[in-house]
């Protein structure tokens, strides 16, 4: 974990997000640095855009599902609704890759 918030960290502090400066932020916070670890984060991250997952995070809502009894809503909502659950599990599921 600590790794991912070094990467937040130096991508905020608009540093390039390396190895070395992965491993140079996490010893300076005090843990034993690990190069694999370094090394695997750095590579989940390649061509990926923090700043915008982080908006795109955020601008997620995640809504309780209406009381309304299932036969209530028309057919087309259902699908509406399905489609909008797995457009929000996806960047879900995108970000559970920063977390390995």
């Amino acid at each position: 974990m600590e790794y991912v918030y070094a990467a937040l960290l130096l991508d905020a502090a608009g540093k390039e997000v390396n190895e070395k400066e992965l491993m140079d932020v996490v010893k300076a916070a005090g843990f034993s640095p690990d190069e694999a670890k370094a090394k695997a984060v750095v590579e989940s991250l390649k061509g990926l855009n923090i700043k915008d997952i982080i908006k795109n995070a955020q601008s997620m809502q995640v809504a309780a599902p209406a009381a309304a009894p299932a036969s209530a809503a028309p057919a087309k909502e259902k699908k509406e609704a399905a489609k909008e659950e797995k457009k929000e599990e996806e960047a879900a599921s995108g970000l559970a890759g920063l977390f390995g």
